[in-house]
C-alpha cells in the first residue's frame, strides 16, 4: 500500500486512511480480543462493508492510518471525531491492530502526535475519549498522555454476566506540552 507521511513521529507516522487496506481492518475487527475493546464485537464486518467505511473515513474528518516507519507497515488507526471548531472540542479514537506492537509505547506516541495536531494545528481546546473500565492498558496509556477521568457511565458495557463502566477522560490544550517537531524549522 502507499502511505503518506502527514504527521511523523520517532517510530511511526500518521497517513491518510487508505480504503485498499480493508482486508487488514477486517482481520483486526473480527478478532474478539481486539474488537471487545472497540465495542465492535457484536458486529460482523465484511470486506465490502469495511471498504465502504474506510472510503467514507478517507473523504471526511481527521482519520489516520498508523504506519510503522521502518517497514511502512500498517499497524492501526486513529482519528478525531465530532470535531467542533466553534467550541474547540473533539473525541479521540485509536486502536493498534497489530498485537506485536502492543505494550511497546506505540499507542502513547500515536496519541501524543494526534494531540499535537489537534491542539497546535487545528487549534482545538478539549479532546475527550471513552474507554471501557476493563481496558486497563488503554487507561494507563491515556493517563500517561495527560488525560484525566471526568466521569463514568456505570455498568454501560456488558459481556456475558460481567458489567463494566465506560470511563470518560479528557485533556485540555493548556495541559498538553507537545509540539510537532521541526514543523517551523526550529
Amino acid at each position: 500500500m502507499k502511505y503518506f507521511k502527514k504527521i511523523v513521529g520517532e517510530r511511526i507516522y500518521l497517513s491518510p486512511v487508505n480504503p485498499e487496506d480493508n482486508e487488514k481492518y477486517v482481520e483486526w475487527l473480527n478478532d474478539l480480543k481486539l474488537s471487545l475493546n472497540l465495542t465492535m464485537a457484536p458486529k460482523i464486518i465484511s470486506l465490502e462493508k469495511e471498504k465502504e467505511i474506510l472510503e467514507n473515513m478517507s473523504k471526511e474528518g481527521y482519520n489516520f492510518a498508523i504506519v510503522e516507519k521502518n517497514e511502512d507497515k500498517l499497524i492501526g488507526n486513529c482519528g478525531l471525531m465530532d470535531v467542533e471548531f466553534v467550541h474547540g472540542t473533539a473525541e479521540l479514537g485509536i486502536f493498534i491492530g497489530e498485537k506485536d506492537y502492543w505494550n511497546k509505547g506505540y499507542g502513547t506516541e500515536v496519541i501524543n502526535l494526534l494531540l499535537d495536531y489537534a491542539f497546535n494545528i487545528l487549534n482545538l481546546n478539549n479532546i475527550m475519549l471513552k474507554v471501557h473500565s476493563f481496558n486497563k492498558r488503554a487507561v494507563k496509556c491515556y493517563k500517561k498522555c495527560g488525560f484525566k477521568e471526568i466521569g463514568r457511565r456505570r455498568n454501560a458495557f456488558i459481556v456475558g454476566e460481567d458489567k463494566y463502566d465506560d470511563i470518560f477522560m479528557d485533556i485540555l490544550a493548556e495541559e498538553f506540552e507537545g509540539r510537532i517537531p521541526n514543523l517551523l524549522g526550529d
